[in-house]
């Protein structure tokens, strides 16, 4: 991935990530829930995408240029924002995104370490989700140090 992300001021949220990238995949070639659903969400306004949707498209690596500026937008406000998982899922998602994407935008990158650090923060965080949240930044910190 080389492309780094694109403020949500440079792109038509109006517009779906086929549209967008102007690829049309088709019918779904493989019959599972996950990929009829990517599928599916490629084909959406990404102004109707919810923190679930992101979590899933962003879990596989889709669309990151487009959709990682809207999960941080989600996670600036809430840094446990959550999909259908548990509080935090959707960072915990982004933060196993393919480590070549963060070096692309350092910046991007800094800021998603603040966030991290501010979910570790908030009072209501349970054991099981600073767990998984921890595990997810351990891994993102180390990618970012091999990129240093």
């Amino acid at each position: 991935m080389s492309e780094s992300a694109i403020t949500m001021n440079e792109f038509d949220m109006s517009k779906s990530l086929q549209e967008l990238e102007g690829q049309d995949w088709g019918e779904p070639d493989f019959d599972t829930h996950l990929v009829r659903e990517c599928h599916r969400l490629r084909r959406i306004p990404l102004k109707d995408f919810s923190v679930e949707n992101l979590r899933i498209m962003i879990g596989q690596n889709i669309g990151l240029p487009f959709l990682i500026p809207l999960a941080m937008n989600h996670l600036r406000k809430n840094p446990l924002a959550e999909g259908n998982y548990y509080a935090g899922d959707l960072l915990v998602n982004v933060l196993r995104v393919e480590r070549e994407f963060w070096s692309t935008d350092p910046s991007l990158r800094l800021e998603l370490a603040r966030i991290a650090d501010e979910a570790f923060e908030i009072p209501t965080i349970t054991t099981i989700e600073f767990e998984s949240i921890r595990e997810a930044y351990d891994s993102f910190l180390a990618a970012s140090k091999q990129q240093e």
